[in-house]
């Protein structure tokens, strides 16, 4: 209990917009209650002044009653020292129909004098505090009813359970929706710190991340100490992508040192005019592996940069077959003609046999090429997963 008591504490002095809309309705419904069952109090008590000890004492207690409702309707703000008082003032009139009201009228089972007029109280109780705070206001005004009384009959048993399940119900359905209120403000806090990741990553991606992606590439293909650089380029992009997407260090500790996600090592190409299109689950593969398969993935992408034109799309299809990998990258350029690559190869241009088909073959796979002219490029590649360590070139 004191546990909602406390939570109840910060949400009584909220400001109205916060509550959710469930809660602010049954606030509504409340202030139109209180004021119909004073009128029905009124009522009954206008209709039987002639079996009345002390008539203008009761007139006096519903006046009472009347102010506090009148003051309730433009007091909007709803406080824990408001529901115990209101609870009071029922607890009050309800006592205070022994002094006018006879014993007989009271022990035969007469309408106390507020009448329906406490289970707004109790209904406040339940909207300000839950299910908890209901259900002890409830057994507050049912005590109050059996002392009244003199003793518990059927008719005050019918209505002490009647308050017990409206405080309890209600009570829980003010619990509920204050806590899906809070998780949905939980899960639009957490989309907006997603977005704004998302907004970084691009960011980052379109800018650091293809710096260091290209470094990489020239570094490996020039060799020497450019290779070194360009290995120092790929951790500090892997590092930097995996900040950028949310990785733990534990998980950045193992795309660096063990068996690395190839489609995250691969979405350093994705954005432009290159897209990337991937598994649901991880394709993993050793280190040098993914390393030899993204710079062959790299080469045919510059190719298409280079060769297929300034509006020309590419696609990148990553396929996990079990023991083996495949790759396909596809462009929509300008296409190639016939023995291109075989006039490349005696020229000394090594893109393709070198950087692309050099490298699959060293890892035991395979690299095909299909285009003619106008129609686009696909290169094809498939490798073994272990990189061929058990009958490739290695």
């Amino acid at each position: 209990m004191a546990r909602h008591l406390s939570l109840s504490a910060r949400q009584d002095v909220a400001a109205p917009g916060s509550q959710p809309e469930v809660v602010s309705a049954f606030w509504k419904g409340i202030d139109v209650f209180r004021p119909l069952a004073l009128a029905y109090a009124a009522y009954s008590l206008w209709d039987r002044p002639h079996d009345l000890v002390r008539p203008t004492l009761a007139w006096l207690v519903l006046a009472v009653l009347g102010v506090w409702t009148v003051f309730l309707v433009f007091y909007r703000r709803r406080r824990l020292w408001l529901v115990v008082v209101e609870l009071l003032l029922a607890a009050g009139a309800i006592l205070a129909t022994r002094l006018v009201d006879t014993a007989e009228a009271i022990e035969a089972g007469s309408r106390t004098l507020p009448t329906f007029w406490p289970a707004a109280g109790v209904v406040s109780a339940a909207v300000l505090l839950g299910r908890t705070g209901g259900l002890a206001a409830a057994v507050f005004i049912g005590v109050v009813d059996v002392v009244e009384v003199g003793r518990a009959t059927p008719n005050t048993i019918n209505n002490i359970v009647l308050l017990l399940l409206i405080g309890t119900l209600i009570g829980y359905a003010c619990d509920l929706a204050r806590e899906g209120h809070a998780k949905l403000r939980e899960a639009l806090a957490l989309e907006a710190s997603v977005r704004e990741r998302e907004r970084l990553a691009r960011t980052v991606h379109d800018g650091v991340l293809q710096t260091l992606a290209f470094i990489n590439r020239r570094g490996t293909q020039l060799g020497g100490e450019s290779a070194q650089l360009g290995a120092m380029a790929a951790d500090q992009e892997r590092l930097l992508r995996a900040l950028v997407s949310g990785t733990s260090p534990a998980d950045t500790e193992a795309t660096v040192s063990g068996d690395v996600d190839l489609r995250q090592l691969l979405g350093r190409y994705a954005g432009g005019r290159v897209h990337l299109v991937a598994p649901a689950d991880p394709v993993l593969v050793p280190p040098r592996v993914a390393g030899e398969l993204v710079a062959a993935v790299g080469a045919a992408l510059d190719n298409v940069r280079v060769h297929a034109g300034e509006e020309a799309q590419a696609w990148v299809l990553v396929e996990d077959d079990g023991d083996e990998v495949g790759l396909t990258v596809r462009d929509n350029g300008v296409g190639m003609p016939a023995g291109r690559l075989d006039e490349a190869a005696a020229a000394g241009r090594m893109g393709a046999s070198s950087s692309i088909r050099g490298r699959l073959t060293d890892l035991g796979g395979t690299a095909e090429y299909a285009g003619r002219e106008g129609a686009g490029v696909t290169v094809r590649m498939r490798a073994p997963k272990d990189g061929g360590r058990d009958g490739g070139a290695r």
